[in-house]
């Protein structure tokens, strides 16, 4: 299938973000008194920050949105750099670009952040916009980041559109969309979670996702 609307999650599948976030995790969670090692904390990346907090630390709705607040001072001092682009993805953002295809961000983090990180690295250029939540934590589920982009183009057919990330709600998302899916085993999430949200497609790499959408 040749996709002609691809979009792409950013934390795990554009770059990868780990170090940042989980050193803004473990910033935020030693102000509760919370001494965390890092890996331990690699589930943060990628799903919405305070789901993630009330989740794993069992914080209730207030205490979630302290902590993202606490989160936030570090990340965007330092977390949000403490990052790169992986190898390959500028390359593959320009070939589809030059094969015609229209290209966004769809993010779970906050557009002020993403728009700033997609800036920082150069990558500006390939996307037509950037969509993520507003800082106030709404509109931060996939599903309803996904409705948006799709406001985007209405006059694409959604068998033409393509929801591409790493963790299984960039999967639920697409579905719950009608659009089809392509999961990533280079970022964060695992095959396994992967697999049970069954994608239309699962790649292994940045090199295996371009073959994937150019043939």
């Amino acid at each position: 299938m040749a996709y002609t609307t691809i979009f792409f999650d950013l934390d795990g599948t554009l770059t990868d973000s780990a170090e940042g976030i989980i050193k803004s995790v473990q910033y935020a969670l030693a102000k509760f008194g919370i001494a965390e090692a890092a890996e331990r904390l690699l589930p943060f990346v990628g799903p919405p920050l305070h789901h993630s907090f009330m989740a794993f630390y069992d914080f209730d709705e207030a205490t979630a949105r302290r902590a993202v607040g606490y989160y936030r001072e570090y990340f965007a001092e330092r977390g949000m750099y403490e990052n790169a682009v992986y190898e390959g993805v500028p390359e593959l953002l320009r070939a589809l670009r030059e094969a015609g295809r229209a290209l966004s961000v769809v993010t779970t983090k906050p557009t002020f952040f993403a728009e700033q990180i997609v800036r920082h690295f150069a990558l500006d250029g390939y996307f037509d916009r950037v969509i993520g939540a507003e800082l106030d934590l709404t509109n931060s589920d996939k599903e309803t980041l996904v409705r948006l982009a799709l406001a985007h183009y209405p006059e694409v057919a959604r068998g033409s559109v393509v929801m591409i990330g790493d963790r299984e709600h960039d999967i639920i998302g697409a579905h719950a969309n009608g659009i089809a899916s392509i999961g990533v085993t280079y970022g964060a999430g695992t095959l396994a979670a992967l697999a049970a949200a069954r994608p239309t497609t699962i790649v292994r790499s940045v090199a295996e996702l371009g073959g994937a959408l150019l043939g």
